[in-house]
């Protein structure tokens, strides 16, 4: 392919009136390059099979981690508080708005079997202005502390199976050894990392039924507080209704079943990633919703509802103490701190390689660093980065609100991305269909459930801003409103960082940005930017050409070429 026609299909890329995807025929060398590059999600990835390491089994643990967590052992109380009665309904909803979004992920991971996750997704639905909207993304990505909650649940947790007082210095510091663990082995030793995350997902499991069975054990009479709690005589008393309470619940819930989506950022390193999608995730969520279920019944069962809401973070603890005495209660919190252990490995997992994709696409400053699986074949540096947010975060923010924040900050953003793919699902499939679109065939319920899944997250991104009654307070210290204006101000930083990146600078530098291919030692393909590429190999141009000054960009040597367009493929020259 020239690059005269390289440069006019480059004018073409960026329109979200197109519907066909940002590689054209025109863009790829061939049609068996177009499907190298979609199906099961090889092409970009470099050496495709090499580095697909993760089966059926470890993808369908890799959600399992991600989903249970510390969620169903530690928000039970605050949905209590803020539900105002004990019917579980809002559980009930969280599992229907899961079950939806696994749904939409699916449909998108079938379509971009590929390392990324929402990157991919946001970035085929709005091209224009360029690199906005993988800017904003770069953002809420890299500068929300996604591990940081469940590290302090474990430290939490870990201090009371030690008979420690949780004080603010040592919940930080057992919670800071948590995620330089889970950092340092995952960045170290890859396939030690997912064979700790796949144990620790049967743990988490059994730990769950242990929960589940002691539910039963206190529904026999066996209890050691009089009077037994009678949760269920009046299940639907008390309850509360206001926006902001129903907003906050839902956080919580849906936070438990956070994961659904979390082999979307690793397909290109999964076997069969079409087919393993499909499975795993409404495998991984039916299991965890009937479990979740029954773990909260286990819950009203063995302790009253005053007790639940008193516990804070430590409801497991709890019922273990009220059906097996002190020393049982002791024993279930290093259980839970596993689970957080487990949680903190899945989440890690896929957060390092979101940073690395961002250093990949040439977004992140010095991205041939972080887009380095150097020396030990993971993203070592991707992994580093989040570590280094996750920290600031918990050693930064107020004891009794710290918790909570990072829950709500990482949610509210995440309900504003997840709004967006949902429509942009609906919309893709009533366009015309292109031959050369990676986009699947959408049947009714997958756009029913993409429906659904974007009005529940576009509640949840509006609902914070209604002032919640005294009794529905969803912090201590902080504003009510504190997490709805940081997650929208994590978006505007990316916003900012753009128009610097991408706009003031190249205008005040005469230059345009492209991505150039680059093949690294390792098998990765990076996308590499005018400040951080060379460009001589590329042939110089007239400086009267017709094409305008934004087409083209400028050599080591001054002269300047036509940009390369594809984000696949070179150009032939």
């Amino acid at each position: 392919m020239s690059l005269r026609n390289a440069g006019e299909n480059y004018e073409n890329y960026g329109s979200i009136a197109e519907t066909r995807p940002l590689l054209d025929n025109d863009a790829v060398e061939s049609s068996a390059s177009l499907g190298q590059v979609f199906d099961e999600g090889t092409g970009a990835e470099g050496k495709g099979q090499d580095r697909r390491q993760i089966g059926q089994v470890s993808a369908v643990f890799i959600i399992f981690n991600r989903i249970i967590g510390t969620g169903v052992f530690s928000t039970p109380s605050t949905i209590l508080t803020h539900s105002g009665s004990v019917g579980m309904t809002m559980w009930l909803i969280g599992a229907a708005i899961s079950a939806a979004g696994t749904q939409v992920y699916i449909t998108w991971g079938t379509a971009f079997p590929k390392n990324g996750g929402e990157k991919n997704y946001l970035e085929y639905l709005f091209r224009k202005p360029k690199y906005l909207i993988t800017s904003m993304y770069a953002s809420n990505g890299v500068l929300l502390a996604w591990t940081a909650g469940n590290s302090l649940v474990f430290g939490e947790y870990m201090l009371k199976a030690l008979n420690r007082e949780p004080t603010r210095w040592a919940l930080r510091f057992v919670a800071l050894a948590c995620i330089t663990f889970a950092m340092l082995l995952h960045g170290t030793a890859l396939n030690w990392g997912l064979r700790l995350q796949n144990f620790l997902g049967i743990f988490k499991l059994v730990v769950l039924f242990i929960v589940v069975g002691t539910g039963f054990v206190a529904l026999s009479g066996h209890l050691h507080v009089e009077p037994p709690p009678r949760n269920f005589e009046r299940v639907f008393e008390g309850t509360k209704l206001d926006a902001s309470s129903l907003c906050v619940c839902l956080y919580n819930v849906l936070w438990s079943y956070v994961g659904f989506s979390n082999v979307n950022y690793a397909l290109s390193e999964v076997k069969n990633p079409k087919r393993t999608i499909r499975i795993a995730g409404p495998l991984a969520i039916g299991i965890v919703t009937v479990l979740y279920m029954l773990a909260n019944i286990a819950y009203l069962a063995g302790a009253s509802k005053e007790e639940i809401v008193g516990s804070g973070r430590l409801v497991a603890a709890l019922l273990f103490r009220n059906v097996y005495g002190p020393q049982a209660e002791r024993v279930l919190s290093v259980f839970v701190a596993m689970s957080a252990l487990g949680n903190v490995l899945a989440v890690i997992f896929a957060q390092g390689r979101v940073n690395q994709e961002l250093g990949r696409e040439g977004i992140l400053p010095f991205s041939k660093f972080w887009a380095s699986n150097r020396p030990f074949n993971a993203p070592l540096a991707g992994l580093w980065l989040h570590w280094i947010i996750c920290v600031i975060t918990m050693f930064a923010l107020p004891p009794g609100d710290a918790y909570n924040f990072v829950i709500n900050t990482i949610s509210y953003p995440l309900s504003i991305i997840n709004a967006l793919i949902s429509f942009g699902v609906i919309y893709l499939s009533r366009q015309p269909k292109s031959t050369h679109s990676p986009w699947p065939r959408v049947g009714p319920y997958a756009q029913f459930a993409a429906l659904t899944f974007g009005l529940a997250n576009v509640f949840l991104f509006v609902a914070p801003f209604v002032p919640p009654p005294p009794s529905g307070r969803p912090y201590e210290v902080l504003p009510y409103w504190t997490h709805a204006a940081g997650g929208w101000a994590v978006f505007g930083l990316g916003f900012v960082y753009w128009a610097v990146w991408a706009v003031v600078m190249p205008w005040w530098g005469r230059y345009g940005l492209v991505r150039v291919e680059q093949r690294e030692a390792d098998g990765l393909v990076g996308y590499l930017l005018p400040e951080m590429a060379q460009y001589d190999h590329l042939p110089s141009i007239p400086l009267n050409s017709k094409r305008g000054d934004h087409n083209q960009i400028r050599t080591s040597q001054g002269r300047r070429a036509l940009p390369i367009p594809s984000i696949t493929q070179k150009a032939q020259t």
